[in-house]
């Protein structure tokens, strides 16, 4: 157990080492990729959107847009025949809208004819990095492609070839106008005294937002726009919402004409000039060629031909959906950030350990983006001298958006740091280690992290961390007692405000635990517990107490003859106090966690082999002694000899907490390489158990046997690709090879649209496969990557073993 953990570093680097790109494929990708050959996208990019809300029944924004080096806005291939690219989808601040059904549609006409495109020899492709389209008829070949070139512009080259042997009085037009309806239920976002406004400029147009903040929908800052310029001159009109654009030319027979086209989408008004890429066709160009280069070196360097579990298609999925995902610097996001998702509601932001996720997959074809996805949340990291929360020095807050929060003087909504997110920063730091500057960078930094751990979240300081809650007002009154809300039966503690519905808001760990142990309430429930369920990433997990009526009802008919008082007390969270030199610091949640450990022993490992690197051996010496320490810890304080398998354990007594069930925390210790032999045989048997893990979208976050197992719920039972990796990975690192090619097997056999043109879902149904959640979700593809390059680099293993 102790060498496995002691191997944790150099099980990172084999991945890397062995799993790097063959000679012949990389030559076989440059050559397509110089002589302008298209590498065609895994994903489908068509769409015609006709709601600025055109959501699924996740709160999806509907279709797969191309967005890429760092762009706010993204575009769709139509789904009909139509010179010009649906959209763009944008992102106002923090809410991603469709603006338009297609901004700028190309009407061209002959003579005063128009073209009938549905009579062309139309093609769509969408190629990786690119859209293109081309149209034909006798006399005229129209070529559109689409590329951004930095983290605000998006060129459209169009090309006119004259086919014939007369020469072609062409009209061009181009046309555009605005979506106004929010969504199937809702009216105009735009108030009849706030629309946006278009106005012609000497090279195009500009479209001008008003100031508008709607909650949960978009902000827009005055004078946040976007700007349509093009290389060849026209006269514009516009309308309220619409505008019009019309050039003449001629082209001689044989002749062709470049256009070029910018889409430049800037977010204040103080972006238009830093953003600036002159127009100048040499500039375009050159542009133009160095988004062709950066996607070469994409697949050169990220998608080499390996003898993988998974399939090379879907190591492209993954590039492509991480790559779709990434935001460049604005508002208050200061370092460039791969988001969750452009398309699911509520996700342009950065989370803490969803960023460090993203980072390990970016090491291999797009370090530099990696390194600044990690400054992006550390570049928040709570210091000493912190005007709010100067206790929590050291500390890396759950999310980073836009807007700060109120209390940090801004408007945003999704800004947090009620709770930090589990620590696995190292980790990812450690597949940047080629940079020693890097690491000499962050190394303090992650330390600081580290120790954070300890201060705030280790209530009995025995070195066994707890999730838990920052001070903050979503979690505490006005004199700084812990908030809760209870629906009340009988006795009401002294204080408690009424609300809707019943509820009153109350305050105070002492009247918390009284009503909890007394169960005289029809409902308690507590923030904390919300936010130390945040902080674990496994938000509504059964092991901090989250479970349906009717699951707590058949659990109590199990365990207690049906007394649902005594079955209550089994779920219901208890919280501590933690405080350091006599001041109240935070809370925890009252159970020491399994995989915070086994992530802490992890990092532990990680902060030596990075002490090593910068020549400090006794801090090295140190760090390992600590983290070979904890490993001994968790196998005889966290594992259940009884049903073989790792669980949480409650505050004080120790009691593993074996009635809420196995949930993948049980795996961890293999993933981490904390767990011995005997230990990683046992959870074996219940990650290949039918009536456990082993569904058909196998290694879901419940077994399928545990008391509130709901495979429709966040975090009870849907298969996360995250916990699935770490799954499969734990077992191949401790030789299972065939166990994890099989549930690789399963997972891409049964979990819908997987392997097709679909975009990778945040989760999947265990049972049915059934998509779930977030589309174009990035930790799932940063994790499928992962395991493309680290599946092939354990078959390498094994093979050079045999040989």
């Amino acid at each position: 157990m102790l060498s496995t953990l002691a191997g944790t570093a150099q099980a990172h680097a084999k991945a890397q080492a062995q799993t790097q790109s063959p000679v012949k494929a990389q030559a076989l990708t440059a050559t397509k990729a110089q002589t302008g050959e298209c590498t065609p996208s895994v994903l489908d990019r068509s769409g015609e959107p006709s709601l600025m809300q055109q959501f699924d029944s996740y709160g999806n924004q509907a279709f797969n847009p191309l967005a890429d080096a760092g762009a706010w806005h993204g575009y769709l291939l139509p789904q009909s025949p139509k010179a010009g690219f649906s959209g763009p989808l944008i992102v106002a601040q923090e809410f991603s809208l469709y603006l338009a059904p297609m901004l700028e549609q190309l009407h061209p006409s002959i003579n005063g004819r128009p073209l009938d495109f549905a009579s062309a020899d139309s093609q769509m492709q969408a190629c990786a990095g690119e859209l293109r389209q081309r149209f034909s008829w006798p006399e005229l070949t129209l070529k559109l492609a689409l590329r951004f070139v930095d983290g605000r512009s998006a060129l459209i080259r169009t090309e006119l070839i004259n086919t014939g042997d007369k020469p072609l009085p062409l009209t061009l037009e181009w046309r555009g106008e605005l979506l106004n309806r929010l969504n199937q239920n809702k009216g105009p976002l735009w108030p009849a005294d706030k629309v946006p406004s278009w106005q012609p400029t000497p090279g195009g147009l500009r479209l001008s937002f008003p100031e508008l903040q709607q909650g949960f929908t978009g902000y827009f800052t005055a004078g946040a726009g976007l700007d349509i310029s093009r290389s060849l001159a026209s006269n514009s009109s516009v309308t309220e919402l619409g505008y019009l654009s019309r050039s003449e030319l001629t082209l001689n027979a044989a002749e062709s004409r470049l256009i070029w086209s910018r889409e430049r989408y800037t977010l204040s008004p103080d972006e238009a000039e830093s953003w600036d890429l002159g127009m100048t066709e040499d500039r375009l160009a050159a542009l133009w060629q160095q988004s062709s280069e950066r996607w070469r070196a994409y697949l050169n360097q990220g998608m080499p031909e390996l003898n993988s579990y998974l399939p090379q298609s879907l190591a492209q999925k993954s590039l492509e959906t991480l790559l779709g995902n990434w935001r460049s610097p604005a508002g208050a996001l200061l370092h460039d950030a791969v988001t969750p998702s452009l398309t699911a509601r509520s996700f342009d932001g950065a989370w803490a350990w969803d960023s460090w996720k993203h980072a390990a997959a970016l090491s291999y074809f797009a370090p530099e983006l990696a390194k600044n996805q990690i400054r992006a949340l550390f570049d928040y990291q709570i210091q000493a001298d912190d005007t709010l929360r100067p206790q929590d020095a050291g500390m890396i807050i759950d999310t980073v958006f836009y807007n700060r929060d109120p209390l940090r003087g801004g408007s945003g909504e999704n800004w947090n740091e009620r709770n930090s997110k589990p620590p696995l920063a190292a980790w990812a730091v450690w597949y940047l280690r080629d940079d020693q500057a890097f690491i000499r960078e962050m190394y303090p930094k992650l330390v600081a992290y580290h120790n954070w751990w300890y201060r705030n979240r280790d209530h009995d300081g025995n070195g066994l961390a707890e999730y838990g809650a920052a001070l903050h007002l979503a979690h505490q009154d006005s004199e700084g007692r812990m908030r809760f809300y209870l629906k009340p039966k009988g006795t009401v503690p002294a204080g408690c405000q009424p609300l809707e519905d019943g509820w009153l808001e109350c305050a105070g760990l002492d009247d918390y635990r009284t009503l909890a142990q007394s169960q005289d309430y029809q409902a308690l429930e507590s923030p904390a517990q919300q936010a130390a369920g945040w902080e674990s990433g496994m938000d509504n997990a059964a092991r901090f107490g989250f479970i349906d009526d009717s699951q707590l009802s058949a659990y109590a008919a199990k365990y207690y003859g049906g007394d649902l008082t005594r079955a209550r007390r089994d779920w219901l969270p208890g919280f501590v106090e933690n405080r350091h030199g006599g001041k109240l610091v935070g809370y925890s949640i009252d159970q020491e966690s399994v995989e915070l450990n086994a992530y802490l022993a992890q990092e532990k490992a990680l902060l030596g082999q990075m002490a090593a690197l910068l020549g400090d051996k006794q801090a090295a010496a140190n760090w390992q002694r600590d983290a070979e320490a904890l490993a001994a810890r968790i196998n005889s304080d966290f594992f259940d000899s009884e049903s073989g398998f790792y669980y949480d354990r409650e505050l004080g007594s120790g009691k593993l907490l074996t009635r809420r069930g196995m949930g993948p925390e049980g795996w961890s210790p293999l993933w981490t390489g904390v767990a011995g032999p005997s230990q990683a045989q046992a959870v074996r048997s219940s990650m290949l158990d039918p009536k456990a893990f082993n569904t058909p979208v196998p290694l879901g976050t419940a077994a399928q046997s545990a008391p509130a197992f709901d495979p429709h719920s966040y975090w009870r039972g849907r298969v996360w690709l995250d916990q699935w990796y770490f799954g499969v990975s734990g077992l191949a690192r401790y030789g299972f090879l065939e166990d994890a090619r099989a549930l690789t097997a399963k997972l891409l056999s049964n979990a819908e649209a997987l392997k097709g043109s679909a975009p990778i879902r945040e989760n999947y149904h265990p049972l049915t496969g059934e998509m779930q959640g977030a589309t174009n979700f990035s930790w799932s593809a940063a994790h499928l990557y992962l395991w493309y390059r680290e599946s092939a680099a354990a078959e390498a293993q094994t093979t050079n073993k045999i040989q």
